[in-house]
């Protein structure tokens, strides 16, 4: 069994930062691409940031320049540093990961998700 729990949301001023956290634990043999999702009230979710194991990142255009993606491959944990924020950016973040079990399952697990929310 794999669980993906993301931590770090909360209320934050515009301008302001924070960091999530997405750890994933359990019965992994190895994870190809991590990544952070979201999902505002009345939106589809879209993708926020991916990264592969080799390391090349990717952004929504919305997000180039404030957020960053970052993993710790020791820990199968994945970040997300995110500055310089704006209202549009409230909404439910979730991770994923793109894994293969001890048991040699291929599937992309989601974690539940945390809110952030940009207000003053």
């Amino acid at each position: 069994q794999v669980q993906l729990v993301e931590s770090g949301g909360g209320l934050v001023q515009p301008g302001g930062s924070l960091r999530l956290s997405c750890a994933a634990s359990g019965s992994i043999f190895s994870i190809n691409a991590m990544g952070w999702y979201r999902q505002a009230p009345g939106y589809q979710r879209e993708l926020v940031a991916l990264i592969p194991s080799g390391g090349n990142t990717h952004y929504a255009d919305s997000v180039k320049g404030r957020f960053t993606i970052s993993r710790d491959n020791a820990k199968n944990t994945v970040y997300l540093q995110m500055n310089n924020l704006k209202p549009e950016d409230t909404a439910v973040y979730s991770c994923n990961a793109h894994l293969m079990t001890m048991g040699g399952t291929v599937y992309l697990y989601w974690g539940r998700g945390t809110q952030v929310t940009v207000s003053s």
